[in-house]
């Protein structure tokens, strides 16, 4: 098995290396080991697996990490190098982004996936309202909530699975601002510590604080708890902890909340009408995303596994893979500022691409509650 593994990442960097020799020089993948590998060619592509111990000790430093024993290191290293030829397939199926080196760089699949992501989906979908469709002629070619203050800062949901819960504030927060004009930061750990609300049809799916949940689980508990504190008032821990809720302190309440088709233009229209927009996506090349706008070749559509927010979109972004100009939706990720593009991930619109359209919800907020 592991001789088959090996000639599959072969087949992926030689597949890109030929790629990326049809592009500009720089056009290439020179975030994974800095200037290494800037001209995409094979050999500098075995370089960069040779040196990858140089690399890890400059990952350490970059990221203050520290490691207690040899045998630590040692394993933390064996990861880093598993997680070096991820990002080099990464690239190669995702040309368009700058893939490589980043802060999950040491952790295997299962921590990442129970510490970073944390999206629960239910067999069935939830039982939410759908949205009826609304008129999508005169869509603007651009637009971003974050450019009219509807969008607060990145927020860092640290290493517990509460992707969801930073989903959902940031949606009512956006609605209150719609209503308001005001824009507050509302509280996850709220959320975190007391919403244990399960899906209507499913009642084995339920919130589970940094053992995952789900967005709209979460409007419902909103709504029978009476609202949201603010985060000043119950701040975030990351952790799971004894629910502090104090109703005397709500801060916004949830009126009603509804799903949306999974027409890409139909999801346009309602960011706009309804603000920021709690979406699904699979997050398997977010892990090694640095910078630039993603458009996988290939990204299962099917396994939702992180809760996002969408705050926007544009017109044009490069697509080589696609040999076209592309618009992209632009995402705010909850790993902290200092991941990906400042805290946002931009993925192409218009394929439905890793399921982006699929799980996505809007929510209606009163005007202080």
């Amino acid at each position: 098995m592991e001789s088959r593994g090996l000639l599959l990442v072969g087949i992926v960097v030689l597949g890109f290396a030929g790629f990326a020799a049809s592009l500009p020089t720089g056009d290439t993948i020179r975030e994974v080991t800095d200037d290494a590998l800037s001209n995409g060619s094979v050999e500098q592509f075995a370089h960069a697996l040779i040196g990858a111990e140089k690399r890890f000790e400059s990952f350490m430093k970059d990221f203050g990490k520290v490691y207690h024993s040899v045998e630590e290191y040692e394993h933390r290293f064996g990861v880093f190098k598993s997680n070096l030829l991820k990002a080099l397939k990464h690239q190669a199926l995702d040309p368009t982004a700058s893939h490589g080196v980043t802060m999950f760089s040491d952790l295997t699949e299962e921590e990442f996936t129970s510490k970073y992501l944390g999206l629960k989906r239910p067999s069935v979908l939830s039982s939410a309202p759908q949205a009826p469709p609304l008129p999508t002629e005169d869509l603007p070619p651009n637009f971003d909530w974050r450019e009219k203050g509807a969008v607060g800062p990145v927020k860092d949901q640290g290493g517990c699975g509460s992707c969801w819960a930073f989903s959902t504030t940031g949606a009512v927060e956006g609605a209150h601002f719609l209503n308001s004009g005001k824009l507050v930061s509302l509280s996850e750990q709220q959320l975190v510590d007391c919403d244990h609300q399960c899906d209507r049809e499913e009642a084995d799916a339920c919130d589970a604080g940094c053992n995952g949940g789900f967005m709209t689980n979460a409007y419902q508990y909103v709504e029978a708890a009476g609202g949201l504190e603010l985060e000043s008032d119950y701040p975030y821990e990351g952790r799971d902890g004894k629910c502090k809720f104090d109703s005397n302190k709500v801060a916004v309440k949830v009126s009603n909340f509804t799903n949306i088709p999974v027409d890409e233009d139909q999801v346009a229209a309602y960011l706009i009408k309804s603000g920021p927009l709690a979406i699904g996506i699979n997050a398997e090349f977010m892990q090694t995303y640095i910078a630039g706008v993603s458009c996988p070749i290939f990204c299962n559509k099917r396994n939702l596994d992180h809760g996002v927010l969408l705050v926007g979109y544009a017109e044009r972004g490069f697509a080589p893979a696609r040999l076209a100009y592309k618009p992209y939706w632009i995402i705010k990720n909850s790993w902290g500022p200092n991941w990906g593009d400042n805290g946002y991930y931009k993925i192409c619109r218009g394929h439905g691409e890793c399921g982006l359209n699929t799980m996505v919800s809007a929510v209606s907020a009163s005007v202080d509650a």
